[in-house]
């Protein structure tokens, strides 16, 4: 059967033989269009092969299809907020049509008759915004329907948009909205009709094929029979489970080989597998015994009958241009390009190293060479998004809308470049400071000053005020909490450093930070240690980390803004500074903190704490430390918060749920890094989490120093990154409501899902309320005015 010229599936079955389930109800009469669809897919494009002879209710089921499909009834959902012309011509169309026909007047009523009658066709009237929001509702209608299951297949809905005949802005919204065709202002009862047809024909036909795939390898994955499918070049294109489990084989070591790679059993006749063939070429079944050769050697006898099925006009054809594919179901011809394309192919899909999105872009690949062309098209779209390097950052709306969300994407999350001219300098790399004089003198935590002692005593609480200990060591906060924290946690007995080291180290490390800043100076650092031990002190945090880990997170929170010139990446970019040369515009910030933390804690042996540990500690810790500071970099904020998400939260709840042990989940290596990342990340921006008087002062210094950048960037003739934050006209309500909005609510709610922070979320509510208030109020400053 392997030297068939069609395209052809293979039923390998055992003597025990059992019936396969197909994945939905027999009898059900709603499911009876899918059951003609698969069948209308199988009787198109392959020759089926059973290892024994068909079943009496798989004839019953393909009967059933057949005979359902021409009585078939489609839905379709009117959204009118009231009735004219227009409404009333749908009506008749679909009454014409023989369509069943479902009116509603809000957008309630409609997602409520969806929900109860899963239609097929919804049409949305897009003329009267002041009744309803269509768009709200068709991403609505959409999102429900990926959440119903009907017939054992996923549903989808085609959606219409109806537009006055006046307006002919881009339809790109309504798409980005999940609409697929715009129908403009057009009362005739006729032109209402054809539009009905074209639609069934089109989009809806599709989506009902799309089902029928769908359906097709969920049955063949379930099947206990070994199923084997290859193309007309006899390259094999998948097996499913039984099929590995029987014949021995993984999926990897067939898919893309072909039929002549694969050893043939000595025990078959000669001229066995020309008779088959020659059969297949007549349109004759075959049937008699074959035998097939396990991997182990093993010959194995299967009671075989094959059935040559062929669509109307002979075999499918494939009319889609472009597709470059190792399995299409048209003929190849014999010129020698062809056949290298198809050898290069096959080899690409027979690599061994495989990155997971590759296997995503190639399962996607293969289900678009069966798949009708507005599939197709839609598939080819998909996988353009998905071959983008922004898979994580939500797509905002254009800048009208939103400036300050814009604004701080802008200047946060993105790298700006220009081109010099020559008689430009770039800015020097700044030097490390060494420890000023006045540092030098010997301290200890039991020589800290009673004052200073004081304000740290309910360090180990949330709402511990920073600002205090900045004003009591005279703006030396690092140093003092640094030595406290990292005493309480054991620091110096893992690294088996003295506390003189220690306390060297942490002087030099803030002599470094740049206390003219007004937000990143050494007691944003200290701030930042603040949070990640206390979020270290968290029972589910706990059970996550290991000491080395809580080592790195103390050490990288220290270091992770040391030498912050106060100004953002994308400055630093279009400056360009030797900084960004350096790093190459990537990570400029984070990868100099990192770096020079390093450089500053090795060149000097007083103050290098990792000198007595060993050597393979000391790269685990290194690794871990500069994994966390690179974290805090914004342009992967989604996709950290992400992977978090749905490699942690997801997985917790879903075994709590079910009451198992989520140790494997806590402790995976893999899952013990984005625990990391995720917590400095947390600790890095958590101004909105704090007390309301923490968080108004945090706000107004990081505001400051983003209107120090504008200026600068307008003095210099630079590119302004972020131009809501002029000081003459910014309003900082609205920037920390943006703030918030974009970057803290989901990454927190995720976070306290895992870690259980009641406190600091009720903090983000109050605060959140408080700029709320004040944006409404139309006041741009921190503080209301003075009664």
């Amino acid at each position: 059967p392997h030297l068939s010229p069609a395209v052809w599936t293979v039923i390998l079955s055992t003597a025990s033989h059992k019936n396969a389930s197909l994945p939905f109800s027999l009898f059900d009469p709603s499911s009876f269009r899918h059951y003609y669809l698969i069948f209308y897919y199988i009787y198109s494009i392959c020759v089926i092969c059973l290892y024994k002879p068909l079943s009496n209710s798989l004839v019953a089921v393909i009967t059933l299809a057949l005979c359902a499909y021409s009585s078939l009834c489609l839905q379709v959902l009117l959204v009118f907020a009231k009735e004219d012309s227009q409404s009333n011509g749908f009506c008749w169309a679909c009454e014409k049509a023989t369509f069943r026909c479902s009116m509603a007047r809000t957008p309630e009523s409609a997602l409520e008759c969806f929900l109860e009658k899963h239609h097929d066709l919804v049409i949305i009237d897009h003329r009267h915004s002041r009744h309803f929001d269509a768009e709200a509702l068709c991403r609505k209608l959409l999102m429900f329907s990926k959440q119903i299951c009907h017939g054992g297949v996923w549903v989808t809905t085609c959606v219409l948009s109806l537009r006055p005949d006046r307006e002919e802005a881009s339809v790109m919204p309504l798409i980005n909205a999940g609409f697929n065709r715009r129908y403009v202002e057009n009362a005739n009862m006729m032109a209402c009709y054809n539009e009905l047809l074209q639609l069934e024909h089109g989009e809806v036909r599709a989506q009902f094929k799309l089902r029928a795939g769908n359906a097709i390898f969920t049955a063949l994955e379930q099947s206990q029979e070994a199923i084997e499918i290859t193309s007309e070049d006899q390259v094999i294109q998948y097996v499913n489970p039984a099929y590995e489990s029987i014949m021995g084989y993984q999926q990897g070591e067939l898919i893309g080989k072909e039929i002549i790679e694969v050893p043939k059993s000595e025990k078959n006749k000669p001229d066995l597998l020309e008779t088959i063939n020659s059969c297949i070429r007549k349109g004759k079944e075959w049937q008699g015994i074959y035998y097939a050769k396990k991997k182990n050697g093993d010959s194995i006898q299967q009671n075989v009958k094959i059935t040559p099925v062929i669509g109307q006009g002979g075999k499918h054809k494939d009319r889609r241009k472009g597709s470059l594919d190792v399995r299409s179901t048209t003929s190849r011809g014999s010129d020698g390009s062809s056949q290298r394309r198809h050898s290069s192919m096959a080899r690409i899909h027979s690599m061994t190293i495989e990155a997971p999105i590759t296997k995503v872009i190639n399962i996607i690949n293969a289900a678009q060479e069966s798949s009708p062309m507005p599939v197709a098209e839609a598939l080819d779209r998909v996988l353009e998004i998905l071959r983008t390097t922004e898979l994580y950052s939500p797509q905002l709306g254009t800048k009208d809308e939103d400036p300050h969300t814009n604004d701080l994407v802008g200047g946060l999350m993105t790298v700006s470049s220009r081109s010099f001219k020559k008689s430009e300098t770039p800015k020097q790399l700044p030097s490390p400071h060494h420890i000023p004089s006045h540092l030098i003198t010997p301290l200890s935590l039991n020589d800290i000053p009673p004052r200073i002692a004081q304000t740290m005593e309910n360090e180990d609480s949330w709402d511990f005020d920073i600002v205090n200990l900045e004003a009591a060591t005279l703006k030396r906060p690092l140093t003092y909490l640094g030595l406290k924290i990292f005493s309480r946690f054991g620091v110096c007995e893992f690294l088996n450093c003295p506390e003189a080291t220690l306390r060297s180290w942490l002087q030099v490390i803030e002599a470094n930070y740049h206390s003219t800043n007004s937000y990143h100076n050494s007691s944003h650092a200290a701030d930042v240690l603040h949070a990640t031990a206390y979020f270290l002190c968290k029972e589910r945090v706990k059970q996550s980390l290991d000491p080395i880990d809580e080592v790195a997170a103390l050490i990288a929170a220290t270091v992770h803004d040391v030498d912050h010139p106060g100004r953002t990446n994308s400055f630093l970019c279009n400056a360009g500074s030797e900084l960004a040369i350096l790093y190459n515009d990537t990570a400029v910030l984070e990868s100099h903190h990192a770096a020079l933390a390093f450089q500053i804690t090795t060149r000097d042996d007083k103050c290098n704490i990792f000198k007595n540990i060993e050597r393979n500690e000391y790269r685990t810790l290194r690794q871990a430390i500069i994994d966390m500071v690179l974290a805090t970099e914004m342009t992967k904020h989604f996709e950290h918060v992400n992977k978090f998400v749905n490699s942690i939260n997801k997985p917790l709840a879903a075994l709590e749920e079910n009451g198992e042990n989520v140790k494997s989940i806590l402790t995976s290596p893999e899952n013990r890094i984005l625990v990391k990342r995720m917590l400095i990340k947390c600790a890095d921006i958590s101004n909105p989490c704090r007390p309301q008087e923490l968080c108004i002062e945090w706000a107004g210094r990081i505001s400051e120093e983003y209107f120090a950048q504008t200026d600068e960037e307008k003095r210099q003739g630079l590119p302004v990154v972020m131009p809501v934050f002029d000081r003459n006209t910014c309003s900082i309500p609205k920037s920390q409501i943006s703030f918030i909005d974009y970057f803290i609510t989901d990454m927190f709610d995720a976070w306290d899902a895992f870690a259980d922070l009641p406190n600091l979320m009720q903090h983000l509510d109050n605060n959140f309320k408080y700029w709320k208030g004040l944006d409404e109020r139309k006041l741009h400053s921190l503080r209301p005015p003075p009664e």
